[in-house]
């Protein structure tokens, strides 16, 4: 069997830039030490950070009842009403929002006191683009498909700026703008799509174009991981999603004699090698 591994598969830098500093902090910082929400969508390293000590606080109710410590905020990023809440809670606050993240903010920010109201090409309900709303002085819509795009409609005159999440599916994102060009009203695009996302769908589709299988590797709840198994189930029918090991015992590898491998930003380098070892022995 042929085993082909992405390049760009696991850690992003803005999430080992967060999960370092958690380490960091659990070592040198203000004990004791919380993340404002599971600091990387792996349930092994949030199991192995617990141990360590660290505890995740979801909302700021939470962190009203917190009176020392260090709080981390994650890589996705939070609203400013949160941040500044945060900042008013005495406690030590280490902020790991990735830079990328931050553009976004400033971009929404802005455009937003300039009168523009801004439009988020991403998924509603995931952290980074609640965050990304929440720096807006105006009107927010949030639109996940071309069709949602194509059904939204401004008030008349209304200007709008368009950005994206930053691990969305590319293309779609290009076929979102392209509608949202043809709307009557003025509108600026900032494509904010992050450089390693780009990277990471470009390999993982050009791989599954050329295996019998495709392996996805990352948690569960990891956004930019289900969008890498959407873009390689395009190209590849044998598509499975992998979280551990245990995963694999249900594949039908011996009917398979090529197997590419991605992972998603919030996988460690371990379960990569773990599954290409397991893979290698089942040749």
């Amino acid at each position: 069997m042929k085993i082909t591994v992405a390049e760009s598969a696991g850690f992003c830098f803005g999430v080992r830039r967060a999960v370092d500093e958690v380490y960091h902090q659990i070592e040198t910082g203000e004990k004791p030490v919380y993340t404002f929400g599971p600091v990387i969508h792996n349930e092994q390293v949030m199991q192995e950070l617990e141990a360590k000590g660290v505890s995740v606080v979801d909302s700021l109710a939470d962190v009203e009842q917190l009176n020392q410590g260090t709080l981390i905020i994650r890589a996705h990023g939070v609203s400013r009403r949160t941040e500044e809440k945060m900042r008013e809670s005495g406690l030590t606050i280490i902020d790991t929002t990735c830079p990328f993240v931050k553009k976004i903010h400033a971009i929404v920010q802005e455009k937003s006191r300039e009168g523009l109201s801004v439009i988020i090409a991403g998924n509603p309900d995931h952290p980074e683009v609640k965050g990304i709303r929440g720096w807006s002085d105006g009107p927010v819509y949030i639109v996940e498909t071309p069709e949602e795009m194509e059904a939204l409609e401004l008030p008349e005159g209304a200007s709008a700026v368009l950005v994206a999440q930053t691990t969305f599916n590319l293309l779609k994102f290009e076929y979102i703008v392209e509608i949202f060009s043809q709307k009557r009203y003025y509108n600026t695009v900032v494509n904010t799509v992050c450089n390693a996302t780009t990277k990471r769908q470009a390999e993982a589709r050009r791989i599954a174009a050329e295996v019998d299988a495709m392996l996805v590797i990352g948690g569960r709840h990891s956004s930019n991981t289900q969008k890498l198994c959407e873009i390689c189930k395009a190209g590849c029918k044998n598509t499975y999603f992998i979280e551990t090991l245990v995963d694999l015992e249900t594949i039908p590898f011996q009917s398979f004699c090529h197997v590419g491998i991605t992972a998603g930003a919030s996988t460690p380098n371990q379960i990569i090698e773990e599954v290409q070892e397991k893979l290698c022995q089942k040749n």
